[in-house]
């Protein structure tokens, strides 16, 4: 037996498929196929079910992987004691990032974390929470930054900093000359909304769910908050952004931002990650470093949080 072998169950458990876990090795497929055999061999058990598909494991198999995952966590406990007793950082860091966080948060820490910590590699991709949560079970990813409170049972959540909505209200709309907008007068009928899967949207929907009269415009759903600004932009409605996507816009589109009265609703934002963790020194030093680079307004909490 061999961590390389304990290794590839692992892979092909979490992804229920050989191509797919070998890609995520960086092996061939045969490669892998061929150790996973071997060690079928030398316990002599079935891991896999290779006639499902997906692929599942048997029920000894799933016995275990999940000591195979025991065991890989406490190698990693050992390669990380090594590291910290040399005092280097140095080595990889998996980020996954909410899509509506991802455009407006990593271009203001990212240079500065690489120039800081040149020995590690961030490995940084986009995931909806629910995916994140998967991951970081899975030891997919090291650290995930999220929209909470989730209280997702194992997950440390460490808020990092709070977003208040802001409204997005063009020269065509009836409130185009308010200088501030009430929660209570936010329709969701005339929002221009992401689509469903995004957080930000649930958030939305919890905000004005009291507000549901019929729609006069257009309902326009989409992925991203560019384009919702822009047909808003055109007269097709509002829209809600959070703080930090709302600074970013261009200065054509800044005069339609709108703050909401108190009670000002807002998300918060954290750092989340396993509490069986080995890397925790990195993520609180990217914690810290984010803070950093952060405008003063999102490090004070907002008068109400609405939950994802």
């Amino acid at each position: 037996m061999t961590i390389t072998q304990f290794k590839y169950i692992v892979a092909v458990d979490n992804h229920r498929h050989f191509a797919k876990a070998a890609e995520a090795c960086f092996v061939t497929q045969p490669t892998l196929s061929m150790q996973i055999q071997k060690l079928e061999e030398e316990l002599d058990i079935l891991i896999f079910d290779r006639s499902k598909h997906p692929i599942v494991p048997t029920p000894l198999g799933e016995r275990l992987i999940e000591q195979a995952r025991k065991i890989l966590h406490e190698s990693a406990v050992l390669e990380s004691m090594a590291k910290r007793i040399k005092g280097s950082y140095e080595g990889t860091l998996s980020l996954g990032v909410i899509p509506t966080v991802a455009p407006s948060l990593l271009p203001r820490f990212i240079p500065e974390f690489k120039a800081k910590f040149p020995n590690i590699v961030l490995k940084v991709e986009e995931l909806k929470t629910e995916d994140m949560i998967d991951a970081l079970r899975k030891d997919q990813i090291d650290v995930g930054i999220a929209a909470t409170p989730l209280n997702e049972k194992g997950i440390v959540e460490q808020p990092l900093y709070w977003e208040p909505f802001m409204a997005f209200v063009p020269n065509y709309h009836p409130m185009k000359d308010d200088k501030f907008l009430l929660a209570s007068e936010i329709n969701v009928k005339d929002l221009l909304l992401l689509n469903e899967g995004h957080c930000f949207r649930n958030s939305v929907l919890k905000l004005c769910q009291a507000n549901s009269q019929e729609s006069q415009g257009l309902q326009m759903e989409s992925g991203n908050f560019d384009t919702l600004v822009k047909l808003a932009h055109r007269g097709m409605g509002m829209t809600l952004l959070p703080y930090l996507t709302a600074v970013d816009l261009h200065d054509k589109y800044k005069p339609s931002v709108k703050p909401i009265a108190t009670p000002t609703p807002g998300r918060e934002i954290s750092l989340l990650f396993a509490r069986t963790q080995l890397k925790v020194e990195w993520i609180e030093a990217m914690g810290a470093l984010i803070k950093e680079h952060l405008p003063k307004k999102v490090l004070s909490k907002p008068d109400q949080i609405v939950s994802p």
